[in-house]
């Protein structure tokens, strides 16, 4: 049976705009709070105006197999979780869930350092528009990115979602490349391999 193509879209949801600005906001309060010492986090004290609230989410563990997220509930969110969900389906659908996590974790590496842009879209979307000359290549191919996978997004989906909550960056040592084992960019002989899944090959920038 043939799967109906598909494209996201949240431009009728009317409530879009404000699940992306909290998404966003939520995001940097994250990265903020992990890149804080424990002496510093000691250091803020109640009566500080401005206070960081907590991950929205403790995690004890995440297990890198199909049957485990597949137990995971169902999820949706705003444009950042789904320029994340959409990178990894596009990038990663054919990986092991392991090899899924890892290039989520490049990504919101990249929004962390200060050498990339700051949000997830802003990542996903650098040098867009230049033909082979973007970041993610599935942006700027000249192919419709077009979702005919549906059950593969579900579960890129729920990677997404985790990630952006705070789960553990623990697979790639904090890289900021990968690429395919069928290639060898020029970049890849002057950063420091910091991991090998599946089919990709992942690198950490010297200056992140």
């Amino acid at each position: 049976m043939a799967v109906a193509e598909a494209r996201l879209s949240t431009s009728t949801d009317p409530t879009a705009a404000a699940s992306d600005r909290l998404e966003t906001l939520l995001g940097m309060e994250n990265r903020v709070l992990s890149s804080l010492s424990d002496e510093h986090l000691g250091r803020l004290s109640p009566s500080t105006s401005v206070r960081a609230m907590p991950r929205p989410r403790e995690f004890k563990s995440v297990s890198y197999s199909r049957n485990w997220l597949d137990k995971q509930p169902h999820v949706s969110g705003g444009a950042e979780w789904k320029c994340l969900a959409e990178a990894l389906y596009f990038e990663a659908r054919g990986e092991s869930v392991k090899g899924q996590f890892a290039v989520a974790e490049v990504i919101l590496n990249r929004v962390k350092s200060p050498l990339y842009p700051n949000t997830v879209c802003g990542v996903i979307n650098q040098g867009t528009g230049k033909k082979y000359q973007c970041q993610f290549t599935y942006t700027c191919d000249g192919n419709p990115e077009r979702i005919s996978e549906p059950k593969a997004f579900k579960r890129v989906g729920k990677v997404a979602r985790l990630m952006l909550e705070g789960a553990p960056k623990l697979l790639t040592s904090g890289a900021t490349h990968y690429h395919t084992i069928a290639v060898r960019p020029s970049w890849s002989r002057k950063f420091a391999r910091t991991a090998s899944i599946g089919v990709h090959h992942f690198y950490r920038h010297p200056r992140s």
